[in-house]
């Protein structure tokens, strides 16, 4: 082989992406080793830089005429382009979130954002493996960075908790999920590439150890996307972590996790269709029903937030689970609104943990009145996550209880309903506690509320994100269209989810997949 022919079979123009956040990475290294503590005032804008950067990469490897690099390791079509984007956006805004939060826990900045980038690169190379040995070395590489930002504060018990449980519960998912893969590589005859292993294990048919594989894998990726009965590690996580990783690990990793599961389920195991969309069926009953009740008890906003976002992923697997366009599209279009509503309110909880010292709700009563803007901030994203309309997430909600409707899931879109109607329950509780409180019911840490001083180091990238999220979430929803367009195009361009789509059974089913993509304009 020449080294031309090498040079087009690897095809490295379309990792570039991720290239851009490893020279950023090292660049932010090296800099915070030169100079000391003094690279804060610098190193976080310089890694949002890259992370935009690679942003602005991806959006020009659309519509690629050659997606596969590296001999069939890595598939860089739309869906990983989107999820891709996914994660880098919501590591360039926990760096946003991180820059006062970090220097006040007296721990290194530079540290903390190479850590966070090295948990990027794994999340986008994982976004895109298409092959065993890539996918378990992008999980790992997520995975054990996310360890190490869990227990990165040090001096706080908390924190080191969190970091033990999470590593302990982490390693014994990813030996499950490897022993998984393992087994796919036995059956298919040695192969690893995902699609010569459904080629391998077409023929020889279903079997035994084809479902014990099966079943392991989906352990793996329930664990990552915090699926019920996979979710232990949540709640104890996101309480004692520091706030900005909970809210990268909220929607980076759960970004990837859908990602890795899009993409392996639909191109390893398609013998076995039926039985992994019933195993899904079972977790999102599971993780809807759970985290939306067992919200309801919590007095940590950081625990809500947490049994919330298990809420959240039961919603999510509804567009897996039915498998058609619509279904993958609107699975695509949430995640995308997502990211703005839960980093928003990750936000509002970081500006209020760093001016009070506590995360408590009780501790929110008459917010309104010393700090307008937080109250809005948080009340417009907890009111999204609930799926009050015109926010966004009403129609990302209204977006995968049609698609699962139109594929035929009647019992669990209404089950869907009804935990919604749960979860607007204690999201209001949060905003009534915030809004509706007489003065003299204000709690005792809002009557001692600091001067609200946004000149202070690292609360203007705060302010600021605050604003973008609020903006976003707000707008999102009614000119919602552009977003779904662009889910819509991802799943239109990705060859392996057109080749697995659920055939369409009538004009009439076709008729409403259009009117679902045209919802916003009506």
């Amino acid at each position: 082989m020449s080294f031309a022919e090498l040079t087009a079979q690897l095809n490295a123009g379309t990792i570039w992406p991720e290239g851009i956040v490893i020279i950023t990475l090292i660049t932010v290294l090296i800099g915070d080793l030169i100079v000391g503590r003094t690279s804060a005032r610098w190193t976080p804008y310089l890694a949002i830089a890259g992370l935009f950067l690679s942003i602005v990469a991806l959006y020009f490897q659309w519509g690629s005429n050659n997606p596969i690099a590296f001999l069939g390791e890595f598939n860089g079509d739309a869906l990983s382009i989107v999820f891709r984007g996914i994660v880098a956006l919501s590591a360039a805004v926990t760096i946003l979130m991180s820059i006062r939060y970090v220097e006040q826990s007296g721990t290194s900045l530079g540290e903390f954002i190479a850590i966070l980038l090295t948990a990027t690169v794994g999340g986008m190379f994982l976004c895109g493996a298409d092959e065993l040995v890539t996918i378990f070395i992008a999980l790992e590489t997520l995975s054990i960075s996310s360890y190490l930002l869990t227990g990165y504060t040090k001096r706080d018990p908390r924190s080191n908790e969190a970091a033990l449980k999470y590593l302990l519960i982490g390693a014994s998912s990813s030996a499950i999920f490897l022993y998984g893969i393992s087994l796919l590589y036995g059956l298919s005859g040695g192969e690893t590439r995902l699609s010569a292993i459904a080629s391998g294990i077409g023929d020889s048919g279903q079997s035994l150890g084809l479902v014990i594989a099966l079943v392991f894998a989906i352990a793996g990726i329930a664990f990552k996307i915090s699926a019920v009965p996979f979710h232990q590690w949540t709640p104890d996580v996101y309480e004692g972590s520091p706030t900005p990783v909970v809210a990268f690990l909220s929607v980076g990793s759960k970004a990837a996790g859908f990602a890795l599961a899009i993409r392996l389920l639909v191109t390893a195991f398609p013998l076995v269709t039926d039985q992994w969309r019933f195993v899904f069926t079972a977790l999102a009953i599971l993780s809807m029903v759970l985290g939306n009740v067992v919200a309801l008890a919590q007095t940590s906003m950081k625990r809500l937030l947490a049994y919330s976002s298990i809420g959240q992923a039961g919603f999510v697997m509804i567009g897996l689970i039915a498998g058609t366009q619509a279904g993958y599209a609107s699975m695509i279009f949430y995640m995308l609104i997502y990211l703005f509503m839960n980093l928003g309110g990750f936000i509002c909880v970081i500006l209020f943990t760093l001016r009070t010292g506590t995360d408590q709700i009780s501790e929110y009563s008459g917010l309104y009145q010393k700090d307008p803007l937080l109250t809005l901030g948080l009340s417009i994203c907890l009111l999204s996550l609930g799926g009050i309309p015109p926010l966004a997430g009403f129609f990302g909600k209204i977006y995968l209880f049609w698609a699962g409707w139109q594929a035929g899931l009647y019992g669990l879109v209404l089950l869907g309903l009804v935990t919604s109607v749960i979860s607007i329950y204690y999201y209001i509780r949060v905003v009534k506690m915030m809004v509706v409180k007489e003065p003299q019911e204000m709690s005792e840490t809002v009557q001692n509320y600091p001067e609200i001083r946004w000149n202070l180091p690292g609360m203007r990238p705060l302010q600021v994100g605050l604003v973008v999220m609020l903006v976003a979430t707000s707008l999102a929803g009614i000119l919602s269209n552009p977003l779904f367009t662009l889910a819509n195009s991802s799943v239109v361009g990705t060859p392996i989810l057109q080749q697995a789509i659920a055939p369409v059974s009538s004009p009439a089913v076709s008729m409403n997949v259009q009117r679902l993509s045209s919802f916003p304009q009506n």
